[in-house]
């Protein structure tokens, strides 16, 4: 397929893949592809988790960065009227009264969980709180694990 030249560009930008060695003996070697999109996704990740003292969960910062299309502004802005809002008791109330619906639903990440809802009672997106932690859960893919926040 041809692309015109501003078109290339913007495609190999969107693209193009990072390699890594993970592990190699005499035999074989192990390279691990990630998407440079990505890569970026995560640098921002951890950057802004440190601003915060790693007390954000990582994968709030990352699905954040995800919908807002690595728009640190608006993080930025989001991030301290959600954890005001959070501290409130009676939305940890809300939020334990719907918890198993948002699990059975195979939304498992309660931080965001919250964050959906959190979202839609400020009417920032047009869903349900449980359609969107859906969404965010498959469409971010909550990379990091337990062993990241270490």
């Amino acid at each position: 397929m041809i692309y015109p030249s501003d078109d290339e560009k913007t495609h190999k930008e969107q693209y193009t893949w990072n390699a890594k060695v993970e592990s190699e003996d005499e035999y074989t070697q192990m390279i691990l592809l990630t998407w440079v999109k990505y890569d970026q996704y995560i640098q921002q990740t951890m950057q802004i988790s440190a601003t915060w003292n790693n007390q954000i969960d990582a994968n709030l910062i990352y699905s954040i960065l995800i919908h807002s299309q690595g728009k640190i502004d608006q993080i930025i802005a989001y991030l301290p009227m959600f954890e005001t809002w959070k501290l409130q008791p009676n939305n940890i109330k809300k939020y334990k009264n719907k918890k198993k619906e948002f699990v059975e639903k195979r939304c498992c990440n309660h931080q965001i969980n919250l964050l959906c809802i959190f979202v839609t009672e400020k009417k920032f997106v047009c869903s349900t709180p449980i359609e969107l932690a859906a969404l965010v859960t498959v469409t971010s893919g909550l990379p990091f694990v337990k062993k990241d926040y270490k």
